[in-house]
């Protein structure tokens, strides 16, 4: 993994002196709340409920042990003694006191950790792949491009105050996407030409909210060198053309949507031609980029026969089918740990959870763990020979649940139990699909479904996106829940339809049993969910859901 520099670290450090004379200038009534607003933003503190909430950047989902320790560290002693991984593979404190967000980023910057550009209108954290690097059929390590963009967008003077928050995923596989790479302001995919070149094929426009849209190919091969350039001519465009009278129309989004995709690129082309002049990329640096994320020293480990324990521990063989995956060297093994139990918020971990997890990843990893968009934690190098032994642990201490890209494994916000923009609870919607379908026989039999639930039309839970989507939305002062079918966020994205009129909180279980019901008596053999809902449409689902 990239590790600061001198200059990166007194960059950090900096920026925590800076805030912390901001904020005991604002404390101290030096500074209104108008001033200040803009400062705290840029360093990841938000305004909620209850109290403010602290977004940590995890730049492109990447963690060592010693940096989530120091997270538990922090929860302890300044939250209520849990953090909250978010869809942006981020990691959050919905419990800080205003005048201890100083200390905590104080804290966080002793292991190379920050909260900068993780809120405002900026280009904000980068995600791709939570398994690049370690996965077969990759292009390339899609790491060395995120750090790239980093680097690049990190304190980026022209970029600052963008019309609105911006966001970039990078994704290295043809045959699946787990970043929703389409449904982001730059969606960059690595690519080879014919004659074997690494470059990037680039979308632009996608994202979700009020007006979901699925970003736009522009530029089919971009040399590798030229990638910084190319990124600094779309944000220019958008800095230039972007609406700043309508916050609800300002993402690039809307721009795209407004000129077609045709003239944008046609506007970001003769950009181009301008930052391509001074902005290449030299092949030193690219060559360096490529040197941080060189290969672990993996041991020649042959893979495991484990036919006999699957015999005896068919909890372990149900965990091993569904929770890990296949590693591209042998003798290892992926291996994702889910932060979805009933009774616990989808995405949060105790800190007892956190140094556990701290621990396994140095007993059985190289010390590293990867945050995912689903809400998970990955380790993503454990030898099969150590696989059995590591699930009994995490049997032990309720993280080996079964169900990764299940129904069960829901992508979900934390709606109105904490967010002031939320219109409904999300948390109570997904205990109790969590305590509907608590059999593991049940969900393996509906086989693999996205659900996912948003307390509000910001779709932080990206329930447009979800095979089965869940809106909160306020009726007369009542909260009540609008589901959509049909979204994917893979590389055939797809934004869900619209069921029909929203539900109570109470009836939603039953509901989406009813959805599951007609799925299980219209699909054909060998169809998940979303193949039998493409091929049959809305219709059915919809007369069985209001019968």
């Amino acid at each position: 993994m990239y590790l600061y520099t001198d200059f990166d670290q007194q960059l950090v450090n900096e920026r925590v002196a800076q805030f912390r004379d901001q904020t005991e200038r604002y404390l101290a009534g030096k500074l209104t709340e108008d001033e200040y607003r803009p400062l705290r933003l840029q360093n990841g503190l938000y305004v909620q409920r209850y109290a403010p909430m602290l977004r940590i950047a995890v730049p492109y989902g990447l963690m060592n042990s010693k940096q989530l320790r120091k997270v538990a560290e922090l929860a302890q002693e300044f939250d209520r003694g849990y953090a909250h991984v978010s869809t942006r593979q981020n990691i959050q404190f919905n419990w800080p006191a205003l005048e201890n967000v100083p200390d905590m980023l104080q804290e966080l910057a002793t292991v190379q950790m920050h909260a900068i550009q993780t809120s405002g209108n900026c280009i904000r954290n980068t995600t791709t792949d939570q398994y690049a690097g370690v996965v077969a059929g990759e292009i390339a390590d899609p790491r060395p491009t995120c750090e790239l963009i980093r680097q690049w967008s990190t304190f980026h003077p022209e970029f600052a105050f963008l019309p609105r928050k911006f966001k970039i995923a990078v994704s290295a596989l043809e045959e699946t996407d787990r970043a929703a790479t389409s449904f982001h302001d730059i969606g960059v995919y690595l690519t080879r030409n014919e004659a074997g070149e690494l470059g990037y094929k680039i979308k632009v426009g996608g994202g979700l909210g009020r007006t979901p849209i699925i970003g736009s190919m522009i530029r089919e091969w971009l040399p590798r060198e030229d990638l910084i350039a190319y990124l600094e001519a779309v944000l220019r465009v958008y800095n230039l053309h972007g609406r700043r009278d309508n916050k609800y129309k300002a993402r690039i989004k809307i721009l795209v949507k407004a000129l077609t995709p045709a003239v944008f690129a046609e506007k970001v082309e003769a950009e181009f031609a301008h930052t391509i002049k001074t902005l290449k990329i030299d092949a030193e640096t690219l060559k360096k980029m490529d040197e941080e994320f060189t290969p672990f020293d993996y041991q020649n480990y042959a893979d495991e026969d484990f036919s006999e324990l699957f015999t005896q521990h068919p909890k372990f063989k149900q965990w091993f089918n569904i929770n890990t995956n296949a590693h591209k060297v042998a003798g290892y093994r992926i291996v994702t740990i889910s932060l979805k139990r009933a009774g616990v918020a989808p995405g949060d971990m105790t800190t007892e959870e956190m140094n556990l997890i701290a621990d396994l990843a140095d007993k059985y990893t190289f010390g590293e763990l990867r945050t995912t968009h689903e809400q998970n934690i990955s380790l993503v190098d454990v030898p099969q020979k150590d696989l059995f032994e590591l699930w009994q642990i995490l049997e032990k201490n309720n993280l080996a649940r079964a169900h990764i890209g299940f129904i069960t494994d829901i992508i979900c916000c934390p709606g109105g139990d904490f967010c002031s923009l939320a219109n409904a609870k999300s948390i109570p919607i997904s205990e109790a699909i969590s305590r509907r379908f608590d059999d593991l026989d049940t969900i393996y039999n509906l086989g693999k479904i996205d659900l996912n639930i948003s307390g509000c039309m910001n779709a932080c839970g990206h329930h447009h996106v979800g095979n089965i989507g869940i809106l909160g939305v306020d009726k007369k002062g009542a909260e009540f829940y609008q589901i959509s079918l049909g979204g994917n966020a893979d590389h055939d994205a797809s934004l869900g339809d619209i069921l029909g009129p929203s539900f109570s909180a109470e009836v939603i279980p039953d509901i989406v049993d009813e959805i599951l019901n007609t799925y299980l008596d219209l699909r054909v053999e060998g169809e998940e969910f979303i193949e039998t809902y493409r091929r049959v449409g809305i219709q059915p689902f919809k007369e069985r859901a209001y019968a």
